[in-house]
């Protein structure tokens, strides 16, 4: 912990604000600091979108999905009113799919219970399905100016630095917490909240940190006791298991193809993908085959390898052709026309692939 000479947390604060006011980045969801000077206020629905889309994901992966959304579906309102499969199909590729799910839950919460309007404190946000405490404290800071204490990533990295907590995470989550309450200002506390988020993902980065030019690096703690670099420290990860499973790819002979939607709970969840079996423990040989239809499969050959956040997967790919008047006992065909591989998550993408080889070369 750092120790009698570290300056006072409103001293801490009003640096960080100088340092934003000089560094912000831009980015097409943000009201930079001259824009709030000017009187510029955040929409609550552009921020919350963008909080949702950022958890696990990087902001230039971000960046044109958000762009996408906001030119089809400029207001909350508009999302609310959008069909569930168009949105899935906008998502696909960002991952985490229970996010999109809870998008729309989260939206026509919003339309049908608070007129469109997104409430305006973190107490309030919090009782819109699928935000949580981070996503209610940044809208509610960045949107609206309540003083709530925002901690992501980069937020821990940077208190745990300037404090020295060696404490491993996850445990030290509500210390670092409690610590970032404490340079939390009642003034600009989105400003600040951004600030911190800022300078952790370009200055107080995970790996060589650039102490040297940093706006805080008298108050650190860390860098004094010439820590930085390794806080903050982790806990071992867990193995992940490994589990295995089947993907059917069936083209028909006019082009179209058959796809199905997963069911709403689970991994990629309401998503359209390929009809599949298995995704059972790796060792376990008696996963169910269940083909869609009958005919004669063929294995692709390349394994499709997948790693979600609690799991390896292994898919092996079987593909077929077949003729115009198949009828399927699972999914439906999907014109060619209307096929668009860009509409399937990764791990679905990543399946078509390993079967183009062959469906190419089908008779």
């Amino acid at each position: 912990m750092r120790d009698d000479s570290f300056p006072p947390d409103a001293a801490v604060s009003a640096a960080l604000l100088a340092w934003y006011d000089r560094s912000a980045r831009v980015m097409p969801w943000r009201v930079g600091p001259a824009e709030r000077r000017s009187g510029v206020r955040p929409d609550p629905y552009r921020v919350w979108l963008s909080e949702v889309m950022l958890q696990q994901t990087t902001v230039a992966a971000v960046r044109d999905y958000y762009r996408r959304f906001t030119d089809r579906w400029p207001t909350v309102a508009d999302l609310a009113a959008a069909p569930d499969a168009e949105v899935m199909a906008e998502w696909a590729g960002l991952g985490y799919y229970a996010r999109a799910r809870n998008l729309l839950k989260c939206a026509r919460a919003v339309v049908a219970d608070h007129g469109g309007r997104f409430p305006e404190t973190r107490d309030g946000l919090l009782g819109l399905p699928g935000i949580g405490p981070y996503t209610a404290a940044a809208v509610a800071a960045i949107a609206h100016d309540e003083a709530a204490v925002v901690v992501d990533g980069n937020v821990e990295r940077v208190v745990s630095r300037l404090f020295a907590v060696e404490t491993p995470l996850p445990a030290a989550k509500a210390e670092l917490t409690e610590l970032a309450a404490r340079l939390t200002p009642d003034t600009r506390p989105g400003d600040h909240a951004q600030a911190m988020m800022d300078l952790g993902a370009t200055i107080c980065t995970p790996r060589n940190p650039a102490c040297g030019i940093c706006p805080l690096s008298d108050a650190c703690s860390a860098r004094a006791l010439g820590l930085a670099p390794e806080l903050p420290r982790k806990a071992p990860k867990a193995t992940k298991p490994e589990r295995a499973g089947t993907a059917y790819v069936v083209r028909r002979d006019d082009g179209a193809m058959l796809l199905e939607t997963r069911p709403e709970k689970g991994l990629l969840g309401g998503m359209l993908g390929w009809p599949g079996a298995g995704w059972v423990m790796a060792a376990d040989p008696s996963a169910p085959a269940a083909p869609p239809i009958a005919a004669d499969w063929r294995e692709a050959p390349m394994q499709v390898r997948h790693t979600f956040t609690h799991m390896h997967l292994t898919l092996t790919v079987l593909v077929a052709r077949t003729p115009l008047h198949t009828h399927p006992r699972r999914g439906a065909f999907v014109p060619a026309a209307e096929f668009r591989a860009s509409d399937l998550p990764t791990l679905m993408r990543k399946a078509l692939e390993a079967a183009m080889t062959l469906l190419d070369g089908a008779t």
